[in-house]
């Protein structure tokens, strides 16, 4: 049987209405995962010797923060995997026992990539610690115990798979812990590292992390066995429909409509939800740079002044007009100027950015210049990158789901040629433009040249706006079409 459900995923696959697409993405991906296995592989061999030269010892370091490596592991499964499914309701009807059709369905799971990135640090890690002279059944049990917590983060992931927003109390937690621990107000590797270290010099502890992997796998195997039912859990949900008029918008016309439904986009669906989360966690951003403890490059002040103050744009905009996929088409058929259509979702990622801008004010902190920097981008961001963005967009044609929270840095299929191509403005031209300014004279000119080119964006906004509605009529059918593919 499980021949069989091969056979039906390959079949699924190659039968695709973007089944070249879908091989050309493969390949992309492949190569990219064999970068990152490259990477791991040599973290794993070198990580060792490299604590070995600072005279600390490899194993005691490494598991001191392996509290914070699956932390990190387990958002970006949140963040980044998908869970792999299969078209259930057709097999109900056949003579297949559900406990093989959720056998399947989570075995899949557990050769994700994901999973196994991690034997590429920690096999060579483990192969080294018995080259060195480690205790060889020690470093086995460790290894075990290693591997029995990725994969109770696969686990996990799943579960939380339809949990709004969780991955973001995950991030707070991580920026949290590692926030107290960098100035010295609470040390969570001081409660963390004995178990860890008792995972490999305690020979019953590994029993812990096993049996937590068995268990675990034995209630998601219920949890979904006991939903495998059409009139259960595979039944469309309905939610209690709630009324929001939002009045105070209909003195601006139009553009007040389109303005209310993005609102109502954002609150009521999950990815959008995610959306603006990801764009408050933007705000953080600048700790990695404004720090005067980070030893950063002075120019790349900016570079974090463009995130901090455009988290929204990024999030929100580089999916414009995605957002109304699912009755795109049939907007296009009503008599709506693109102008006015766009001009609601510049007006969105503009307020987005004064928000973010006034949020970010607790950057004073590091000083006066700090925050003018911030506010210096913020200006670029509105008067630059919300065009690009939106011009971007014309080339865009990925549909989103908007019930699922999956996917909020990006989709893969979202990039090509011309997004890139006009990315590259996004972040490089301040960046040139700054350090222009900073090497000529000082720093004050280089905000001086970033600001002057978000004033000029801002002044010729209405010429910039013509060329993006020819643009978006230029590839309106195409943009139609693409929302049309379901697989």
């Amino acid at each position: 049987m499980i021949k069989k459900f091969l056979y039906l995923e390959w079949k699924a696959f190659t039968r695709s209405a973007s089944f070249g697409t879908n091989v050309a993405l493969k390949v992309i991906l492949l190569l990219v995962a064999f970068l990152y296995s490259i990477l791991f592989l040599m973290a794993g061999i070198v990580a060792f010797y490299g604590l070995k030269e600072l005279h600390l010892d490899p194993l005691t370091q490494v598991n001191k923060y392996l509290i914070y490596y699956f932390l990190l592991d387990l958002v970006i499964r949140l963040l980044m995997q998908k869970i792999p499914v299969m078209n259930i309701r057709p097999l109900l009807a056949m003579n297949i026992q559900k406990p093989t059709i959720v056998n399947f369905a989570l075995g899949k799971t557990m050769l994700s990539f994901f999973n196994l990135l991690h034997s590429f640090f920690f096999v060579p890690f483990s192969l080294v610690l018995l080259y060195e002279g480690y205790d060889v059944v020690n470093v086995i049990l460790w290894h075990l115990a290693m591997l029995s917590i990725v994969f109770t983060n696969n686990l996990l992931n799943i579960l939380l798979n339809n949990k709004d927003n969780l991955f973001a109390i995950f991030i707070g937690i991580v920026l949290v812990l590692a926030g107290f621990q960098y100035y010295g107000y609470f040390d969570i590797t001081l409660y963390t590292t004995p178990f860890f270290e008792g995972l490999f010099h305690t020979k019953w502890v590994f029993l812990f992390p096993i049996t937590t992997i068995i268990g675990l796998y034995l209630y998601t195997f219920h949890y979904f066995k006991n939903d495998l039912y059409l009139d259960a859990g595979l039944a469309t949900k309905h939610e209690i429909a709630k009324t929001e008029n939002l009045t105070w918008l209909n003195q601006f016309g139009t553009l007040g409509t389109f303005l209310k439904n993005d609102i109502k986009l954002i609150k009521r669906n999950k990815r959008s939800r995610t959306t603006v989360v990801m764009s408050v966690l933007f705000l953080f951003y600048g700790l990695i740079f404004f720090n005067p403890n980070s030893h950063q490059p002075e120019i790349m002040r900016i570079f974090a002044g463009i995130f901090v103050s455009g988290g929204f744009l990024f999030t929100f905009g580089q999916f414009v007009p995605s957002w109304d996929s699912a009755y795109y088409p049939l907007m296009m058929t009503q008599n709506i100027p693109y102008k006015n259509y766009l001009s609601s979702k510049w007006w969105l990622i503009v307020i987005g950015t004064l928000i973010s801008t006034v949020l970010a004010s607790f950057y004073l902190y590091f000083g006066v210049q700090i925050y003018l920097t911030i506010v210096v981008a913020a200006i670029y961001n509105i008067g630059v990158n919300s065009h690009l963005v939106l011009l971007g967009g014309a080339f865009t044609k990925t549909p989103i789901d908007l019930s699922t929270s999956k996917g909020a840095f990006g989709d893969k299929k979202a990039f090509n040629v011309q997004t890139m191509l006009i990315a590259l403005p996004k972040l490089l031209l301040p960046l040139g433009l700054y350090g222009l300014g900073k090497y000529l004279v000082n720093a004050n000119l280089g905000l001086a040249l970033v600001a002057l080119a978000g004033i000029l964006g801002f002044a010729f906004k209405d010429k910039v706006f013509s060329l993006i509605e020819r643009i978006y009529k230029t590839e309106k059918y195409k943009t139609i079409n693409a929302y049309k593919q379901k697989s």
